[in-house]
């Protein structure tokens, strides 16, 4: 999906990067991490129920969680990216990666010895993103979560 400024299009998952992102850098430099993990947390709050909306729902927080790491932990957010891609090209399901690269989030943290809110942040990301998926969770033991197609299939000829 993408969103038209202008002349310009930006794909949805850059804006949701870049509103983790940046909160949790500029805050983890200017006040350190736990300023940063509760900035970057507040951001996917605001994802999750966005004011705008009338704290209608929003997203699943997935991308903004990214984006809150690499302005937080980059190595961390760089595990956890690695993580959604490769489990995405295995299976192509973006619930299961998603998941799966939460997962990896406070392991990868733990392995490359972060500061605690680092830890308690990665873990409660882990958390949310497994909470919210609840619904992607029960399609995938039923056997009907859509699969992403890469491709596009070929027109009918008559």
């Amino acid at each position: 999906m993408w969103r038209s400024f202008g002349r310009y299009a930006v794909p949805v998952i850059v804006l949701d990067v870049a509103k983790g992102f940046f909160p949790a850098l500029v805050a983890t430099l200017a006040a350190g991490h736990v300023a940063g993990a509760l900035a970057g947390g507040a951001a996917m709050l605001g994802h999750w129920r966005p004011i705008f909306l009338g704290f209608a729902k929003g997203g699943k927080m997935v991308a903004t969680c990214g984006g809150a790491l690499f302005g937080l932990a980059p190595l961390v957010g760089l595990v956890g990216a690695v993580a959604w891609i490769a489990v995405f090209a295995v299976t192509r399901y973006a619930s299961v990666s998603s998941i799966l690269a939460a997962a990896s989030l406070p392991v990868a943290a733990w392995l490359l010895d972060e500061p605690w809110p680092v830890l308690v942040f990665t873990t409660a990301a882990f958390l949310g993103v497994l909470v919210l998926h609840r619904g992607n969770l029960a399609r995938l033991r039923a056997g009907t979560e859509t699969r992403v197609q890469l491709r596009r299939k070929p027109a009918a000829t008559t």
